[in-house]
């Protein structure tokens, strides 16, 4: 058993880590408040946009648009870019690993090669670490805003309309609790199969038509949906990270507990043994009178 000297260390070391824990907890838990409040804001906005487009495409279904809203045309897939929204720190449980094996999936499995760009520095070194076609990388501030994101999406749109690529997809982390956060692929471009939101009825005026409102539309629904998923990545890691701390607090106390009672242990034993030598030494006493 170790010496009362090393288990005193031991346990003031633990309890420095379990100190430091608890506080990174703490602002974890801060920042996932924080930003749930703006995911749950966010979404709202993005079902009404695409609610709305979807009413708009339903309206000029049937036209020939396709050059005049490239972002709607649906080419054969020889190439594909992906967006990657990863944390830039860890220390954030399972949440960078389980993105990292759902980007790989994708590649694997893509029958088109496969061009990334990445939002975080956690994509970026394991797009780099293992030798996939990096395109570009952003980074994004820990309370973002849309004009943030409006060089990404701008990227991602002209490498479409310019046809470098056929197929644009985004993997981020969807919130779906403190507990929950699942990897998500989702299609960006072409824009199709959007969901309706019923809601919406009668007859609509535009002005000046629906096709200018769509070629201003577009864009912005791509926009709306690479924010929402930064929002949804962003409250994923802190979730994620609060969590970790909180497992990682709970450990510490369970081994500050263990050491602790080795340390009582190891304090009798050393009494004893103190106290043995003490009655043996006075029974050898005794017995040479």
């Amino acid at each position: 058993m170790p010496s009362t000297k090393d288990l005193r260390d031991r346990i003031r070391s633990v309890s420095n880590t379990a100190k430091v824990t608890g506080a990174m907890q703490l602002i974890a838990a801060s920042k996932m408040n924080r930003a749930q409040i703006a995911v749950q804001k966010s979404r709202s906005y993005s079902d009404q946009i695409t609610s709305v487009l979807s009413v708009i495409s339903d309206e000029v279904k049937g036209l020939d648009l396709l050059e005049i809203l490239p972002l709607l045309k649906t080419r054969t897939v020889k190439k594909t870019l992906m967006l990657l929204i990863t944390p830039d720190r860890g220390l954030a449980g399972p949440l960078v690993s389980n993105l990292n094996k759902e980007a790989g999936e994708f590649i694997t499995k893509s029958k088109a090669p496969v061009s990334v760009v990445t939002i975080g520095k956690k994509g970026e070194r394991f797009i780099a670490r293992t030798s996939q076609d990096l395109l570009a990388s952003y980074s994004v501030p820990d309370r973002p805003k849309l004009e943030d994101i409006l060089s990404v999406s701008k990227f991602l749109i002209s490498q479409y309309e310019n046809e470098n690529f056929d197929k644009v997809v985004i993997i981020y982390s969807r919130f779906l609790n403190t507990a929950v956060q699942v990897p998500e692929t989702k299609i960006i471009l072409p824009v199709s199969s959007l969901e309706k939101n019923e809601i919406y009825s009668g007859e609509f005026i535009y002005e000046p038509d629906p096709v200018s409102v769509l070629k201003q539309l577009i864009p912005r629904y791509v926009e709306t949906l690479i924010f929402q998923s930064v929002l949804e990545a962003i409250a994923s890691e802190h979730s994620s990270r609060m969590v970790a701390m909180q497992n990682a607090t709970d450990n510490a106390n369970e081994l500050i507990d263990e050491l602790t009672l080795d340390l009582n242990k190891a304090r009798q034993e050393s009494i004893t043994s103190e106290l043995l030598d003490i009655v043996g030494g006075v029974t050898a006493l005794e017995s040479k009178k």
